[in-house]
């Protein structure tokens, strides 16, 4: 459903949240460390976030990132994803095709319609305090 640089995004996103709400900010390497990515390509994800404003990122010594405590209601999955893939989970076609739409459908358009008109209103709803209430409660988790 998403690339693997926006599962790495929700997942740093995630432990992030948890973190900022604890009151502290996370360098890279505690970052790649706990969602087991490489560092160089964590950071990217990480600049895109930045950019896209989902986390802030403090430089100096005391620097790192963080996510305003505040505000992990208002954050939405939808914003993470936006960040990094896009909004091709809403327009391109699950088989890949160029043309595929309504007019011109692929084999699976019509079946996966609800699908993702579903998805589209779970990652518009979740939050990033949704998340993270999850994992405190032991209803989720972030590591294997």
């Amino acid at each position: 459903m998403f690339s693997k640089a926006c599962e790495y995004g929700i997942k740093a996103c995630v432990f992030i949240a948890q973190e900022s709400v604890a009151g502290k900010r996370v360098n890279l390497k505690q970052i790649s460390n706990s969602i087991n990515s490489p560092e160089a390509y964590t950071a990217k994800i990480l600049q895109q976030l930045v950019r896209s404003n989902v986390i802030a990122s403090v430089k100096g010594k005391m620097g790192g990132f963080e996510m305003d405590p505040d505000h992990l209601n208002e954050l939405k999955l939808v914003h993470i994803i936006k960040a990094i893939d896009g909004d091709g989970l809403y327009h391109s076609c699950i088989l890949g095709l160029v043309e595929c739409d309504a007019k011109k459908p692929c084999a699976l358009h019509s079946r996966v319609f609800e699908i993702r008109n579903d998805l589209r209103k779970m990652v518009e709803q979740t939050s990033m305090f949704n998340l993270i209430d999850d994992i405190e409660k032991g209803l989720a988790f972030l590591k294997h």
